[in-house]
């Protein structure tokens, strides 16, 4: 499976486009530029372009959408299911989703109504609830249960 537009869409909404490195949190070690692309590969001044933006997030969608099909392994999932978990994946990291009660409930039953919640838990940085992560975790669930 590949994400959708629908859910490049989405990803490309909650990480917003920035086209200098910066560095979310100083204490990060590596720098972020793009759609959220993060690693050694960004240096502190570096300035990319739009296109180049959309090259490296086609680019890490692969490890992420194999990340996830790794993670479900036999679970059938729909467009909407596996465009979510990419989001989410994308987000938090290949290693929070396979130790994740979130992914517990997706192999054992995909349309589990306790999945929703369990997005919703996903809405922590730094002990404090951010208002953004809320927003994404309802749009990934909403987008996991269309």
């Amino acid at each position: 499976m590949k994400t959708s537009q629908r859910g490049i869409d989405l990803i490309k909404r909650f990480e917003g486009l920035r086209l200098k490195a910066y560095k979310p949190v100083k204490t990060e070690k590596y720098y972020t530029i793009g759609y959220g692309h993060y690693g050694a590969d960004v240096s502190v001044n570096m300035i990319i372009t739009e296109s180049e933006a959309e090259t490296l997030l086609r680019k890490d969608l692969q490890k992420f959408e194999q990340g996830v099909l790794s993670a479900i392994a036999n679970t059938q999932l729909t467009q909407n299911q596996f465009d979510a978990l990419v989001s989410f994946s994308y987000n938090v990291g290949l290693g929070s989703l396979r130790n994740s009660t979130l992914l517990k409930y997706v192999k054992a039953n995909a349309n589990d109504e306790r999945i929703k919640g369990e997005f919703l838990k996903w809405k922590y940085a730094g002990g404090q609830v951010l208002a953004g992560l809320v927003k994404r975790r309802q749009a990934e669930a909403g987008l996991y249960f269309s």
